[in-house]
């Protein structure tokens, strides 16, 4: 928590055209946000099982030519769609961030 990943968000939809930086918030009690035909914002945080997982309609998101930005995915990886590139954002001091990117598999 805190480390960064609503303002990485930020950068990314704004650097992608889709919403001013300003327009990016959470979706931490919505879940989702969609910020164009291409952009969406995904925060898994508050969900427990796979099953409620599955109620989002995930798999349609994924089927489209888009961007899908998911805080939390880590915690259902057998629903994340492959191939991927994840981003780690950890905390590395108080002003200080260690970001990892890898892609999954060879994405």
């Amino acid at each position: 928590l805190g480390a960064g990943k609503t303002t990485l968000t930020k950068g990314i939809v704004e650097a992608l055209g889709a919403a001013p930086r300003d327009e990016v918030s959470s979706p931490t009690f919505t879940l989702i946000h969609e910020y164009s035909p291409r952009v969406f914002h995904i925060d898994l945080y508050r969900l427990d099982t796979e099953q409620e997982v599955s109620t989002l309609g995930l798999d349609e998101i994924f089927d489209r030519r888009a961007v899908v930005l998911i805080e939390w995915g880590e915690r259902f990886p057998r629903l994340m769609p492959e191939p991927r590139i994840e981003i780690q954002i950890e905390h590395a001091g108080a002003d200080e961030r260690r970001i990892t990117i890898k892609g999954l598999p060879d994405a």
